[in-house]
């Protein structure tokens, strides 16, 4: 069972991590700002569950594949890298959306969910509070650290995507949607710089 203090110090862990900039939260700024609340809702709550969902899995021994076969690692950084460069292309060149425009979706559920195990960011917080808070493979301790983040989570997918739907109100032309759309995809490429530059 966790002690108060290490409830208290994975609360904390979870919120930094999860508030911050980061891939998730960009890309549910941007959605918010281009296709509103209701229409990124897939979109969080694949974040949302996809990491819970992660964060069991890594608990549960996955983690134990990086050090039997690093390779593996490699290969992840390697496809996490060219999907996140894709993704801020496609956010760069979005066009202003219009109703019944097919051509601009919001990423779905199952989108969202699968993107966690490309996301540099999750991973290394799933791996950071598995190995810090549920150590031992303890059963009920990875779930009460899914639990946790899960809790903590929701509000911030939440508070980014609405952010983003306020900002629509600012980007009433063209050429504004435009610049926050390429400052949104510089900023998600910029997030690459601890993989690609490991300290």
């Amino acid at each position: 069972m966790m002690t108060y203090d290490l409830l208290a110090a994975l609360a904390l862990f979870a919120f930094v991590t999860a508030a911050t900039p980061g891939p998730n939260n960009l890309m549910l700024m941007a959605s918010g700002a281009n296709f509103g609340f209701r229409r990124t809702l897939p979109h969080m709550l694949g974040v949302l569950f996809g990491f819970v969902f992660m964060v069991i899995l890594v608990g549960a021994g996955l983690a134990q594949i990086f050090e039997l076969l690093p390779v593996t690692y490699t290969l992840l950084k390697i496809g996490a890298v060219a999907y996140l460069l894709f993704l801020a292309w496609k956010i760069a060149h979005a066009g202003p959306v219009r109703a019944g425009d097919a051509s601009g979706r919001p990423m779905t559920f199952l989108q969202a969910v699968a993107f966690q195990w490309v996301n540099p960011k999750a991973w290394a917080m799933a791996l950071t509070a598995v190995s810090a808070y549920a150590p031992a493979q303890n059963i009920w301790a990875i779930l009460m650290v899914a639990l946790i983040f899960g809790a903590i989570d929701a509000p911030v997918v939440i508070s980014w995507t609405l952010i983003g739907q306020q900002m629509a109100r600012v980007l009433t032309s063209a050429k504004r949607l435009m610049l926050f759309n390429w400052t949104m995809a510089a900023l998600l490429v910029g997030s690459l710089y601890p993989v690609l530059w490991p300290h």
